[in-house]
């Protein structure tokens, strides 16, 4: 356990929940406000600290149990994943691991590799990659099909187009995630990135630009879901602002907002690669793979066979 002393909690490693804010009720003294504030605050403090424990024994067990020496290791994005780049470290300077490349799926976890002495390469199309560990936003219950791709990304960089690729071009995969990750009935956003310029479609004609896209999406769900924009820097409204997100490959970031539980993941997926001007999307289906689930103190590891908690 000396790996936890040595494993950063920052925003790039782990992300504590926010604490909802004391509200004065009545005529309570100030003084009884502040001492209820603090108790809370404490409370709240705990739950983040045992969270943080939590996600890194899941981070741990992933890394113990399907990491071997030699491989070539896929290194995720999140709080997760950057605990268990931080163990796979400590684990290569112990010895007890040896000959490990890392292949990062973002500059983040690029820089949390190098901090921890994992040597890495870049990511092409078509490496071979024996083992991959990454955070999902959310992950279906029953059918264990994920979504990627929610958490911020500053204009410029890659998108989740790597991580998704170096998802599916590993041999071995497992997702990272606290017990509230899975769940059944997903709403919420879809990240679809969609190319933001002029395309020749195959019959001939022209697509005009992302909003095309983006209102054929509309209208694919409607009713069900809504299309906006994702902004580069704080919020705005449906079109983006005037600074939307652009990302390194310079395609637009389409958050497909759902109201409802998604009945289908994996029909979602489908429809939305039939689409022109979709590039790629969050959801990561048909695809075998591990969940390491973080639960009141304990780690389960759920497969095809056994998806669902005890």
């Amino acid at each position: 356990m000396d790996a936890v002393a040595g494993a950063s909690v920052s925003s790039s490693s782990a992300r504590l929940r926010p604490c909802p804010r004391p509200r004065r009720i009545g005529n309570v003294a100030p003084a009884t406000v502040h001492r209820r504030s603090r108790r809370r605050a404490v409370t709240c403090a705990a739950a983040a600290d045992a969270d943080v424990v939590g996600l890194f024994d899941a981070a741990k067990l992933t890394v113990d149990r399907f990491v071997e020496s030699g491989m070539v290791v896929g290194l995720g994005s999140g709080p997760a994943s950057g605990l268990a780049i931080q163990y796979l470290g400590t684990r290569l300077r112990r010895g007890s691991l040896t000959g490990i490349l890392g292949i990062p799926s973002s500059t983040i976890s690029a820089s949390e590799a190098e901090k921890a002495g994992i040597q890495v390469s870049s990511y092409e199309e078509g490496t071979q990659i024996d083992f991959a560990f990454t955070d999902a936003d959310i992950i279906e219950e029953d059918t264990m099909t994920a979504v990627i791709g929610r958490r911020k990304t500053e204009s410029g960089e890659p998108s989740f187009m790597v991580e998704k690729g170096i998802v599916k071009s590993a041999d071995k995969l497992a997702f990272i995630i606290g017990h509230e990750k899975y769940v059944k009935g997903i709403e919420g956003s879809i990240p679809v990135l969609v190319k933001s310029v002029s395309n020749l479609l195959k019959n001939g004609s022209f697509q005009a630009n992302w909003i095309d896209t983006a209102e054929e999406i509309d209208d694919l769900f409607l009713g069900d879901a809504e299309v906006w924009r994702r902004p580069s820097i704080g919020t705005a409204g449906p079109l983006g602002g005037d600074f939307p997100l652009v990302t390194k490959e310079g395609h637009h970031v389409l958050d497909v907002i759902f109201t409802t539980p998604i009945p289908d993941l994996g029909k979602v997926a489908e429809s939305l690669e039939k689409i022109a001007g979709v590039v790629d999307h969050g959801i990561v289906s048909s695809i075998p793979s591990y969940v390491v689930v973080a639960l009141n103190g304990e780690v389960q590891v759920l497969d095809e066979k056994s998806s669902v908690i005890p």
